[in-house]
């Protein structure tokens, strides 16, 4: 008697031909449930932030209108003319409901201080913003993957607490308080440092094109670009290094072993690929601060950026630069989130089922 002939074959046969051209649910699903899921929940926050974005900036102290004409002979009616002409006059649910409206085609408002769009202002301070932190975010990335690893796989070391000491130390530090520190010693020179890296600003203005300009930049980077991984890079180490340490006690890389694999073979091909989860998370975390800049490191460096942009909009106080820069940072976080939470099934296949 045949296999297929018996009753469990004739039940199986059965069952794959009542099965056969039927939609499967399978990874493929999964993943779009998954996706859609998350785009949503993406869009639910975006909506968050323009709420967000309106109301809390409206609770700021002070007058726009008197802020912006401090210091010149101003009238009433001139004052008042000035209010109606920002719609500062409007009842606030007026105002909110016209931001709203404007922000879905992409205009986020007049900034009352310049006078000018306030996506262009954004447009046009951004290049510098992304110059300085995408460098930040890239070498501190890859130096706090690399010493969290090396700390994890050899933990208890010297290495490892010389490492994980310092990582906590420089997490500690404000950023203002190293940068300004960092322009003591290095820009304006003390003892037998002399100044070697200029005080601020991104370009030194004298003229220089081609190579001579991307060094000139290059050159006004370095501190700023400094104080930004000596922050940063402790929490990628920090989070790499306890991911690490919780695979390196799996089955999987006691039978690598058992295999002949080499230990590096063994770290880079098995412990590493399955301990990156978490740090992706804050891989993207860190690529959504790109486009947010760093307001303490852009002011005390004068770095043409969003983030002085940011402190100068908040000191009229300018409430639709702010509220675009705010939507714009908000923004950029939740982008980064989303495409993280797409990345989860590919680098996990359990994600997202």
């Amino acid at each position: 008697m045949t296999t297929a002939s018996t009753p469990a074959g004739v039940a199986r046969a059965e069952e794959a031909r009542a099965t056969d051209g039927a939609p499967r649910t399978g990874v493929g699903s999964g993943y779009l449930r998954h996706a859609a899921g998350k785009l949503g929940g993406a869009l639910v926050s975006l909506f968050a932030v323009l709420v967000t974005s309106f109301f809390l900036f409206r609770i700021i102290p002070g007058d726009p209108v008197k802020a912006m004409t401090h210091g010149v002979p101003t009238s009433a009616e001139q004052l008042a003319t000035l209010r109606r002409q920002f719609g500062l006059d409007l009842p606030l649910w007026q105002q909110f409901a016209d931001y709203c409206a404007k922000a879905l085609t992409g205009d986020l408002g007049t900034s009352f201080q310049f006078r000018a769009p306030v996506g262009e202002l954004i447009a046009a301070k951004l290049p510098a913003t992304l110059l300085l932190t995408g460098v930040a975010v890239v070498l501190y990335s890859a130096l706090g993957l690399w010493l969290g690893t090396r700390s994890a796989w050899r933990h208890g070391g010297l290495g490892d607490r010389v490492n994980t000491g310092i990582a906590l130390t420089l997490w500690s530090v404000p950023s203002f308080w190293l940068g300004l520190l960092l322009i003591i010693v290095f820009s304006v020179g003390m003892g037998p440092i002399p100044g070697l890296f200029p005080t601020g600003g991104m370009e030194s203005g004298t003229g220089e094109t081609g190579f001579a300009y991307v060094l000139d930049v290059a050159h006004h980077l370095v501190l700023p670009v400094l104080t930004l991984v000596a922050v940063g890079y402790a929490q990628t180490l920090l989070v790499m290094r306890s991911s690490l340490l919780d695979e390196m006690g799996g089955d999987y890389l006691t039978t690598a072993r058992a295999k002949g694999l080499r230990d590096d073979e063994v770290r880079r091909r098995h412990a590493v690929p399955n301990a990156l989860l978490p740090t992706v998370t804050m891989v993207f975390i860190n690529l959504g601060h790109v486009a947010a800049g760093s307001i303490l490191v852009e002011t005390v460096f004068s770095w043409p950026g969003l983030g002085g942009l940011f402190y100068q909009a908040l000191s009229v106080p300018d409430l639709p630069l702010v509220q675009g820069l705010f939507v714009v940072f908000a923004g950029a976080m939740i982008l980064m989130n989303l495409l993280a939470d797409l990345l989860y099934p590919l680098l996990d296949p359990r994600v997202g089922r």
